[in-house]
Formats: structure tokens, sequence, C-alpha cells
């Protein structure tokens, strides 16, 4: 099967290619990628991934095609990656018949896949990467006329891409429960990639007097539930006058979250890190939370439990699928402050319970969400849309 993958985000791919999710899947299958880049140049890109990786680059079966998106801003920018996106995977197509298209997303590249599909005859594949019922409306506290306009716009995508794909990639079963003419859409549903094995271990020696910290990463700060966490951890932060609280994340405006925490020194707002850099922060975390109000996944609560780290989310969207409680860590009503504090109070005062948390976290990562967890579930999702056409 060749495949032309559309991936809308401007993050390059890692340079170390054994942690590339193409690298992994070139023992199946092959194709081409199509990704804008945050880059401003070709000589940025060739500087980062050697001499010519402009304006394509190989990662062993598969070859990244890149668009300099950051050259353009706003609509403009918006309008170009969509023209690229179709431009492009036109191109492929005719230097060698492209079998399957996948999206991740269901809005402008799920559209853009369906003029694919149309023009190739292609199969078509649409990743919903995140809970379409929560989407706009919980990334700041007042929902403005704007964010119901964007949520309509993703629920139109949504119908249009799930009718006219083969199938749809969903990060938890429940996903399409809110929408009653989507819920016989043909399905595959497994975890996102992330690489396991690259996370270094927390070391849980119990004898040593190490830094002990709570830990969110995410962005932004209102969507991931920084604000409820802070509240709960300055509840009991009187208990624990050595433990910190970190929130790290790309934040535009943080003033609401600083006028929370201010005055209070044990609570930190850190910038985000390279990828390299945030994984040693997490591997050294304590416990780490993820108190958000959406939620697809939440790839760093993998990364955590990969590390070994206990993990305390809210269970809305994908978070349970990840977090089995009582087990490799606990889960809390949205938005529940009390509930959070407590959970925060009983890992905090038991060292014992926090090690036995974080190695079946650590078990539950390199085996059921591994990498090669990952490929076995996506070669199986192609192969459901390779299956007799609609």
């Amino acid at each position: 099967m060749r495949l032309l993958y559309l991936q809308p985000s401007p993050v390059p791919p890692p340079k170390d290619s054994s942690t590339d999710r193409f690298e992994l899947l070139s023992g199946s299958l092959e194709g081409e990628v199509l990704q804008p880049v945050w880059y401003h140049s070709p000589e940025k890109t060739e500087e980062v991934f050697g001499r010519d990786a402009w304006p394509r680059f190989r990662r062993s079966r598969f070859q990244y095609r890149w668009f300099l998106a950051w050259r353009w801003n706003g609509v403009s920018r918006s309008l170009r990656t969509f023209w690229f996106f179709i431009a492009e995977g036109l191109r492929a197509h005719r230097e060698a018949p492209i079998d399957c298209v996948i999206t991740y997303s269901h809005t402008v590249p799920a559209l853009c896949g369906i003029v694919l599909k149309w023009v190739t005859g292609a199969r078509l594949v649409v990743e919903v990467a995140t809970s379409p019922d929560r989407l706009f409306l919980h990334d700041r506290p007042v929902v403005r006329f704007r964010d119901r306009l964007q949520r309509l716009f993703s629920d139109v995508c949504l119908h249009i891409s799930l009718w006219a794909c083969d199938c749809v990639h969903l990060l938890y079963p429940q996903a399409l429960d809110p929408y009653p003419m989507l819920r016989k859409t043909q399905r595959a549903v497994f975890h996102e990639f992330v690489p396991v094995s690259a996370v270094p271990r927390h070391q849980n020696d119990l004898s040593k007097k190490t830094e002990i910290y709570v830990l969110l990463v995410g962005a932004p700060w209102y969507l991931k539930g920084a604000d409820i966490l802070a509240r709960a951890f300055m509840e009991i932060s009187p208990e624990f006058p050595k433990v910190k609280l970190r929130i790290m994340g790309h934040f535009q405006d943080t003033g609401p979250l600083e006028a929370l925490i201010a005055g209070v020194d044990s609570v930190e707002i850190l910038p985000s890190k390279h990828y390299v850099e945030t994984l040693e922060i997490i591997s050294q975390a304590s416990v780490l939370v993820l108190a958000s109000r959406c939620e697809g996944m939440g790839r760093v609560l993998l990364e955590a439990m990969a590390a070994g780290i206990p993990v305390v989310g809210s269970n809305v969207g994908g978070i349970p699928t990840l977090i089995r409680d009582g087990e490799n860590g606990f889960l809390f009503p949205v938005g529940d402050v009390s509930a959070l504090a407590g959970r925060l109070r009983q890992l905090l005062s038991d060292p014992e319970l926090r090690a036995r948390m974080g190695a079946r976290g650590y078990e539950m990562a390199h085996t059921e969400f591994s990498e090669a967890s990952y490929v076995d579930h996506f070669v199986k999702m192609v192969e459901i849309a390779a299956g007799p056409k609609k």
C-alpha cells in the first residue's frame, strides 16, 4: 500500500529517525508525507536535516515533501497550505499512484483528502485527533461567538469527512457517541504514536532525597486545566512545604494564571522546551497531572507512563483509556478541584504508592502503547480502509 499522509502540524519530524513513526511504518508501508513546517527558508531545512533535504527528504520508504508555511500569516497561510496539499498530492499521485490518503484532522486537511480521493480514486482515512464535541468550547473562560462558529465549522467538517472516508481513526471508543449520524462509521480505535522507548526512566529510589514536584505539560493553559491544578495544589501545599508545582507550555497569555498563583513561591510557570529536554523534566517529576477540559488522548500521559511516573487526569475524552483508576494513577471529575487535591494528597504522602503506580504505568506504556503496538494498529487500519469500496 502506498500512502499519502496530510500532516497539518508545522512541527518538523524528529532528527532521530528511530523516533520517527514513518521510519517504523516503513516495515509494512510506503508513501509520501505532505507537511508545512515552521522554517522560513530551504537553507534552514537543510541545516537541520542535511544536504539535499529540500524540497524532499527521505526516511526509509517514506518521503517528506515540505512547505515553508511560516513565510505567510493568517488566512494567507491557510489558503496556501490547502493548495499545497491538493497540488503536491496530485503531483505525488502522478509520480506513483496513491492507494490511500490519510489526514491528521477532520477539518481542512480532511476536506483536501476528500478532493484527492475523488480525483485519484484512492481510499481515505480521517484521523480525529481530539474530542470533537468539546472542541473550541474550553480554551478560554468565556466562550465567544467566534468560538461557536469554529465549533460549527468543526462539526460540519466532521460529518462531511466521515461520510466520505473509508475508515476513521479514533483515539477512544466514545468519541463519536454525541453524533448519532456517525455512529456506524467504519473505525479503528487506538492510541497516538509516542516513542516510548526514547523516554528516560524515572529513578524510583526511595532512599534518596530527590526533589519532589508535580508537573503539568501542555497548552493552552485553560484548555489543559492549569488553573484547576493550581487551585488544587495550593489547597494542599501547606501540608507539603517541600513540594513544587511546575506548569510548562507555550502560553500566549498567562495573565489570569499568574494572578491566580501570585505570591505562591511553590508554583512555577515554565516556558516550553525542546522535546528531549521536556522528556527529561517529565522523567524527574514525582506526579504528572493532566487536568484538561477537553482532550483527545494526552500524549504527555503516555510519556509520563513510559518514564514510570504516576499520572492523574480528568475523566474527559480519551484520558480514561490511558489512566486506569487506582492502577497506574487516578482519575477525577473534570473541573473538580477538591477531588484533584485529594488525589494529589494521597500520592504525595505515599512514596511507595507512587513507585507502584509508576511501575504499572511503565509496563503498560512499553507493551499496550508501545511503538510496535502503534505500527500494528496503523497497518490494520489501512487494511480496513482497503476493504470493499463503499
